[in-house]
């Protein structure tokens, strides 16, 4: 994301140093993405059974799972179309687009929010132009707790595209307070559902700042992802 931030939460003016997800352009429209603030949860904490709707079908068109399969592994995460159908809606038309194959994860956050970056660019660090943005559906009531997946944005909380995110701890602080430019929040359309320990795997990887393209946190070693596929 050639990247300019701004500050969601009151303390993002600080944190934006290190939290420089990127921005990403639609149109004439640049969208920094995950511009996001934190308080700081342990590290390894466990995965709830409630950080979505609850357990569904595996039939359940509108819970579809799908599989992300990348160079560390693959994982499933299960969508909610019920809590977040316009952001599933969104995720999926990139899906059969294959707009991610070949995409990486492209920054590691450590602390004190604890979260992986993918969905915007190539290995090369080259941007890939997103589709129109999309309204956030922040308030739905999902909150961004491990193992759910969120999508990224900048300050205008209907910046949205194609990068999104996955929460590796309770970050607590990205999730929706209020309709106001501060208390909007992030996103969350889904889970985890199975190989949260690929997803941890590739948060310990050594990472690097990139000043060229206002990245930080850019894994040393590539995380490709391979294919998304829509599996059930």
């Amino acid at each position: 994301m050639q990247s300019r931030w701004n500050a969601q939460f009151t303390l993002l003016a600080t944190l934006c140093a290190w939290l420089c997800v990127g921005c990403q352009k639609s149109g004439d429209n640049a969208q920094p993405t995950a511009a996001m603030n934190a308080s700081t949860p342990a590290s390894g904490t466990a995965a709830r059974a409630d950080v979505s709707a609850g357990p569904k079908s595996d039939q359940d068109p509108k819970h579809p799972v799908f599989r992300i399969e990348t160079s560390k592994g693959a994982f499933d995460v299960r969508l909610d179309e019920d809590k977040a159908p316009i952001t599933v809606d969104n995720f999926r038309n990139y899906v059969e687009r294959g707009f991610y194959s070949g995409t990486i994860f492209h920054q590691i956050i450590k602390s004190p929010l604890q979260l992986v970056v993918a969905g915007g660019f190539t290995p090369d660090l080259a941007e890939k132009k997103g589709l129109v943005p999309i309204r956030s559906e922040a308030y739905n009531g999902l909150k961004n707790r491990r193992g759910t997946i969120a999508m990224a944005r900048g300050d205008n909380e209907n910046s949205a595209t194609s990068q999104y995110f996955i929460n590796l701890a309770d970050n607590t602080a990205l999730d929706f307070k209020a309709r106001t430019p501060q208390g909007y929040g992030y996103c969350v359309f889904g889970e985890v559902v199975s190989g949260l320990d690929v997803v941890d795997s590739i948060a310990q990887s050594s990472v690097h700042d990139v000043s060229a393209s206002k990245l930080t946190g850019v894994p040393n070693e590539a995380v490709v992802i391979r294919t998304v596929k829509q599996i059930k």
